[in-house]
C-alpha cells in the first residue's frame, strides 16, 4: 500500500507544463487627417493677427476623411497661444471659431449645427462615411493698443480623431 501512495505523490509531483499561443492583430484607424491648407496670419492692423480673408489672412482647411461612420468623433483645437512668436510683454487674447466648410455627402449637413463647443475646442460626431472639410478662424490682438513686434508668430491647430 504504502508503494502505491509513493508512485501516486511522485506522479502527482511531476512539473506542469504548459505552453502559450500569442494572438496579434493591427488595427489601422477608419479616420483619416490631412491639412489641405495650412493658415496664414494677416495683420489687418498693428495688433491683430488674424486668419480671416477679409484682413489678408488664410484659413487654414483640415479634411477628415472616415471610412465608417457612427465611429469616430472630430476634435479640433484652435490656436490659444503662439508657438513661436518674439517676446510679447502683454497678454494676447484669443478668439477663434471652427466650421464645417464642405462635405462630399449632403448627410454630412447636421455636422455644423450638432457640434459641441468648449473653450478653443470643437468636437463633431462624424456620423456619416466620407470627407469633411473644416476651416478654423483665428485672431489674435495683443494688449491694449500694443504693436506686435516683427518676427515670425507661428500657432497650431490640433486636430484628432476620437475613437468612439
Amino acid at each position: 500500500m504504502c508503494r502505491y501512495v509513493i508512485a501516486a505523490i511522485t506522479v502527482l509531483a511531476l512539473p506542469a507544463i504548459a505552453e502559450e499561443a500569442v494572438i496579434t492583430g493591427n488595427v489601422e484607424s477608419k479616420c483619416v487627417i490631412n491639412t489641405d491648407v495650412n493658415g496664414v496670419y494677416g495683420n489687418p492692423t498693428a495688433g491683430t493677427l488674424s486668419t480671416l480673408p477679409a484682413d489678408g489672412g488664410v484659413f487654414p482647411i483640415i479634411r477628415y476623411d472616415v471610412a465608417l461612420g457612427s465611429s469616430y468623433t472630430a476634435k479640433i483645437t484652435a490656436p490659444n497661444t503662439f508657438s513661436t512668436s518674439p517676446t510679447l510683454s502683454d497678454n494676447v487674447q484669443w478668439t477663434s471659431a471652427v466650421e464645417v466648410n464642405e462635405v462630399s455627402d449632403a448627410a454630412m449637413s447636421d455636422y455644423e449645427t450638432d457640434k459641441v463647443v468648449y473653450e478653443h475646442t470643437t468636437e463633431f460626431d462624424m456620423t456619416e462615411a466620407g470627407s469633411t472639410w473644416f476651416k478654423v478662424t483665428s485672431k489674435a490682438e495683443y494688449g491694449f493698443g500694443r504693436v506686435y513686434p516683427a518676427g515670425l508668430y507661428r500657432s497650431i491647430v490640433l486636430a484628432e480623431c476620437i475613437a468612439q
